[in-house]
């Protein structure tokens, strides 16, 4: 089957800079994330998902890394760590349940709120550049082909931060593979692979054969 409209790979390019807040204690920390901007709440949490893309252990947003190395308080640095982003369509949501798990904690804990941390947290955003790639794919087997060399950087853009562009809880391959070529089974597989226990080569990989099994079966 060939899609109206061929999937268009991207990825994105990414000017960091430090922005206006750092934070030396936890309730530093709650204050600079009401206050800091919306680039900045992605950095620290969906691009940093892209950052330690080659871990499957650990914490992978920033917030819960620096409340275990710096602060030593592991218990909120797992409750920071579950918060899922594949929950959140908008960072208004994502920066609110942050809060309100720091506002629970500092309140709970009013010494550990203000204990100084050994190292301060630096609050940094992006600018994001979309950069077109010269691929595009209108079949399952273009698709395929076009995943065996995609970039870690396109991988992220299209399988993580996807989100937030679509205002929905899926992925840019799920929602053209449902959308474009009917295969809704597919597209629901492909949206269950855990981005948190895969690495993005892991995830890749379980797309490719995803998609091998459909063209194969």
């Amino acid at each position: 089957m060939r899609a109206s409209q061929p999937f268009k790979f991207e990825t994105a390019s990414y000017l960091v800079r430090i922005g206006n807040y750092e934070c030396s204690n936890l309730l530093e920390l709650k204050k600079g994330i009401a206050a800091c901007s919306d680039a900045s709440v992605f950095f620290h949490t969906f691009q940093s998902l892209g950052r330690y893309h080659f871990l499957t252990e650990g914490f992978s947003n920033d917030f819960a890394q620096w409340v275990l190395a710096s602060c030593n308080r592991p218990a909120l640095a797992e409750q920071l760590a579950s918060v899922d982003i594949r929950d959140y369509v908008s960072l208004a949501d994502l920066r609110a349940e942050l809060l309100a798990l720091l506002d629970d904690y500092c309140k709970a804990n009013p010494r550990e709120a203000v204990q100084a941390a050994f190292e301060p947290f630096y609050f940094c955003e992006t600018i994001e550049e979309h950069v077109p790639l010269q691929l595009e794919a209108w079949t399952l087997d273009e698709l395929q082909n076009c995943m065996d060399r995609l970039p870690h950087a396109s991988m992220q853009f299209h399988f993580i931060t996807s989100r937030l562009r679509l205002h929905l809880r899926t992925n840019d391959f799920s929602y053209w593979l449902a959308k474009e070529l009917g295969q809704k089974e597919l597209s629901r597989q492909v949206d269950q692979i855990d981005i948190y226990t895969n690495t993005l080569d892991g995830a890749r990989a379980k797309i490719i054969q995803l998609v091998k099994g459909e063209l194969y079966s």
